[in-house]
């Protein structure tokens, strides 16, 4: 079987730290479905209006490396325990295929995004834990009475919970962000961006988004941006 993109998706963050862990979990993230040529088209979304959310299928197109054993070690058990790779979301898969759930502005519509090419266009989605230039293979709507269990059990995840960040923000800097730029990076600096066997609250790190390069450390469950470069 041979699959080629339907579409690259556009985000403020350009590299694959400070990525949400999850899809969802920062609900304001802006992202940009940009599509291709052949699917640019209204009636490709001919009734995407009656659905508020869609599964992206996508490509993890940053890793460099195939997944080279059959376990890993999620980032919420602290990077210590291995799971079965079949029993993990990791990047590092057999198969570098990607399943996310993302809210659809509304109403859903295609417009035109400045630099992108002028048959191309533009979906815009919250919530989605892809980084800028992800390839999109495909979209299907989320369908609440099938896609919805929430009465399910969700293995490690339900034993070790993830607890967010306290961000702080200068004014100084904070000003250099639009508000919407300012949420969204608020929510992705909350999720910890860190390997989670990093405890130095003293090193400085550094994440791009929306084109400036942010820094920042952690003292204990309080994040501090230092500068924006």
């Amino acid at each position: 079987m041979q699959i080629k993109p339907i579409a690259y998706f556009h985000s403020p963050l350009t590299s694959k730290f400070g990525i949400p862990r999850q899809s969802g979990v920062v609900e304001d993230l802006v992202g940009e479905i940009v599509f291709e040529k052949e699917y640019s088209s209204p009636d490709a979304i001919r009734g995407l209006e009656g659905f508020d959310y869609v599964w992206l299928i996508w490509g993890f197109s940053a890793n460099k490396h195939a997944s080279s054993g059959l376990t890993v070690r999620p980032p919420r058990l602290g990077g210590n325990e291995r799971l079965g790779v079949f029993a993990t979301r990791s990047p590092f898969r057999p198969n570098p295929i990607g399943l996310s759930c993302v809210r659809v502005a509304s109403p859903p519509a295609l417009s035109r995004r400045e630099g992108a090419c002028p048959m191309s266009g533009v979906l815009r989605v919250y919530g989605a834990d892809l980084m800028d230039g992800t390839p999109i293979y495909d979209i299907k709507p989320y369908i609440p009475y099938a896609d919805a269990h929430p009465e399910a059990r969700g293995g490690f995840t339900d034993s070790n919970s993830w607890q967010p960040l306290e961000v702080v923000i200068p004014e100084e800097i904070a000003s250099a962000f639009t508000a919407v730029e300012l949420s969204s990076l608020k929510g992705v600096l909350a999720q910890d961006p860190r390997p989670q066997y990093h405890e130095d609250p003293e090193r400085i790190y550094g994440m791009p988004f929306a084109g400036r390069d942010v820094k920042f450390r952690v003292d204990g469950d309080t994040l501090t941006v230092t500068e924006i470069v």
